[in-house]
């Protein structure tokens, strides 16, 4: 069960939905790696942009929403589902996509470990570059942090080109600043070249 939640710090409603028992199980588990669990002494708080093209696909996001809250991640909200055109390889099936604002303690390396390995317990192999999925997990934003290393570069360096990225993401964080460019995430969206078709997924 999700409900519409309150943006406290606006004080306005907003399209971000708390996640609920339900919307959280089942889900697969993570197994313990104490390397990816490393804990930043301040909690930060996170965006990731959420997609799948393969199986089941909302079951998917589901089960990697659940996962997160098993693996050092704290769900606070997610946006609604989307339907996705392909882009750079179009020959394959559109995609659902989501954003999720979560909290972690987690470091923004252990973070990224810790994404994958969910998606390697759900099964998901990348088997050609930017091709189907069963699962994928991107972290758009760390905070305020600028990281630039050959594992990990935050803010995302794709995520103002990416219509499937902003128009989740501008449902959960509208005003959040992107560090690099200071331009609002719906700032971002108005301005993207991407014109691809991203539309409300159907169903509940």
């Amino acid at each position: 069960m999700v409900t519409r939640a309150l943006d406290t710090r606006s004080g306005s409603a907003t399209s971000c939905w708390r996640v609920g028992p339900q919307f959280l199980s089942p889900a697969p588990l993570l197994k313990s790696r104490k390397a990816a669990f490393v804990a930043d002494p301040m909690k930060k708080t996170v965006y990731l942009s959420l997609g799948s093209n393969v199986g089941d696909r909302a079951k998917n996001l589901r089960d990697a929403i659940a996962a997160l809250g098993n693996s050092g991640a704290s769900v606070v909200c997610v946006s609604s589902v989307y339907e996705t055109e392909p882009v750079d390889y179009l020959d394959q099936p559109w995609f659902l996509n989501c954003a999720v604002e979560a909290e972690t303690e987690l470091a923004a390396l252990d973070l990224l470990y810790t994404l994958r390995g969910i998606e390697a317990q759900m099964g998901s192999k990348k088997l050609i570059a930017k091709g189907p999925r069963l699962i994928d997990i991107d972290i758009l934003l760390y905070g305020n942090e600028i990281i630039d290393t050959p594992e990990l570069q935050i803010p995302h360096p794709g995520m103002h080109l990416r219509r499937f990225v902003l128009e989740p993401l501008a449902e959960v964080a509208p005003s959040v600043q992107h560090p690099v460019s200071h331009l609002s995430i719906s700032d971002l969206l108005t301005r993207t070249p991407d014109k691809s078709a991203v539309r409300v997924a159907a169903g509940p």
